[in-house]
């Protein structure tokens, strides 16, 4: 899982790390309602309860501060929320520890869980997980594009710091929208589901001699926040429903306080600000 790390070697004394969906394409709110949502209640057989599940799936997924979690974590809350209130869910215990505790969520993870155990729940997580996949891949080209302002971020961004994506989904999609949309020529290096959390992500990063104030974290959600915590690092909230001016005080403010030395204090209000505006307090 390291060995994509091996070969990245610093290029400036500045590391921008930036999430993909949500964050620097718009394309979260179209791929959880019409493809992750709909899929789930397509492997469970939860047509009778569409309506309230695919409801509280978005809200969990994009309009709370579980925003943005990881789609096995995202399944194992929605699915634990259905056995308590709408059907019987076999399995769905063990799926919520492994979502837990598993060093790796992907589909090759929840597979070996699968061989592991032979419990049906992880084979149905993985057809539900290759399903959305398939469904990722048919949505129009045309309605996954970057935020206003992101091409513009990053293009000033990359005068200064090397660049990362650092994202939970998947890979193949991930690099496909950034190449259609001319966004991995600001692009140091890709680091999706397959290279590890967003926490070990930068954790690794990190190793390549960055100062402790020499990493920003730009992202949507509240774990992109806890990886940048859980390193020392700074964050820097795109604000849900306020995607192109927090793009665009991304390049005329945060930049600047980030590379001279001042973001300390502008972080932390721009904290208050990402929390309050997912229903924080």
């Amino acid at each position: 899982m390291d060995t994509i790390f091996n070969g990245f070697v610093p290029g400036h004394q500045f590391l921008i790390c930036v999430d993909s969906d949500g964050c620097a394409m718009d394309t979260m709110d179209i791929k959880h309602i019409r493809c992750f949502g709909p899929c789930m209640v397509k492997e469970w057989g939860l047509e009778e309860w569409a309506q309230p599940v695919l409801s509280r799936w978005n809200e969990l997924n994009l309009y709370t501060l579980t925003r943005g979690i990881n789609r096995f974590k995202g399944l194992a809350l929605a699915l634990g929320e259905v056995n308590r209130t709408c059907a019987s869910i076999d399995g769905v215990e063990e799926l919520d520890v492994w979502a837990r505790k598993a060093p790796e969520l992907s589909n090759g993870a929840v597979e070996d869980m699968y061989q592991k155990t032979g419990l049906p729940i992880f084979a149905k997580a993985l057809s539900w997980s290759r399903a959305v996949n398939e469904a990722v891949n048919t949505l129009p080209e045309e309605e996954k594009n970057p935020f206003p302002g992101v091409v513009q971020g990053l293009r000033a961004a990359h005068e200064f710091a090397d660049v990362a994506v650092v994202s939970s989904a998947n890979r193949e999609a991930v690099e496909e929208e950034w190449n259609r949309c001319g966004l991995l020529e600001f692009v140091d290096i890709l680091l999706c589901q397959d290279a590890g959390s967003k926490s070990h992500c930068i954790a690794q990063l990190k190793k390549k001699g960055y100062g402790a104030d020499g990493i920003l974290m730009v992202g949507d959600a509240p774990g992109d926040r806890d990886a940048a915590w859980e390193n020392g690092v700074f964050f820097y909230p795109i604000l849900v429903r306020h995607e192109a001016e927090s793009w665009e005080e991304l390049r005329k403010t945060g930049l600047e306080a980030f590379r001279v030395g001042r973001y300390s204090s502008y972080g932390q209000e721009k904290l208050r600000q990402f929390t309050e505006n997912l229903g924080g307090r």
